[in-house]
């Protein structure tokens, strides 16, 4: 099984970029995971941002691979707990398809992907910035492989 996170967004500052390199390395005997950026939709002044969240929503689903298991990041989605999120992993392991990890943008996702995610996770109830997102997914994945391979990463 491999993951692809799509994520809107480009050039994500330095420290989170570093973060997420070393979690996609980490995980590359586990659960080899790419990194798809989707460029944001046109913003400010006289936008229509509605506009912006269709756009980046049909960009995220070009971009989604063949046959994947689709997973939105979302705020309404599924909280996990570490060991709640090995035991998902372990089951989207067992469906023998990839992942698609979808993570939207400034206002969230647009209508069209939320429908097409067969689910929807969330990180918790604090509003975080979407680079950010894109780090924490990737070490929580690092942690629920962890915990799958009894490696001692997770102290929990």
């Amino acid at each position: 099984m491999k993951a692809k996170l799509i994520a809107v967004g480009e050039r994500a500052p330095a420290w989170v970029a570093k973060g997420f390199a070393e979690y996609q390395k980490r995980l590359s005997h586990w659960l080899p995971l790419e990194l798809a950026e989707i460029e944001p939709g046109m913003r400010g002044k006289g936008r229509d941002a509605v506009r912006a969240i269709q756009d980046e929503g049909l960009r995220a689903l070009m971009a989604l691979p063949k046959q994947a298991h689709v997973i939105a990041l979302d705020g309404r989605g599924k909280a996990y707990s570490s060991e709640e999120l090995a035991q998902r992993v372990e089951h989207w392991r067992g469906q023998g398809r990839d992942l698609a990890l979808l993570i939207g943008g400034p206002e969230g996702h647009s209508t069209d992907v939320i429908e097409r995610a067969e689910e929807t996770w969330s990180l918790g109830p604090l509003t975080l910035p979407h680079m950010l997102v894109r780090l924490l997914v990737a070490e929580q994945l690092y942690r629920a492989a962890a915990l799958l391979a009894n490696h001692p990463y997770h102290r929990g």
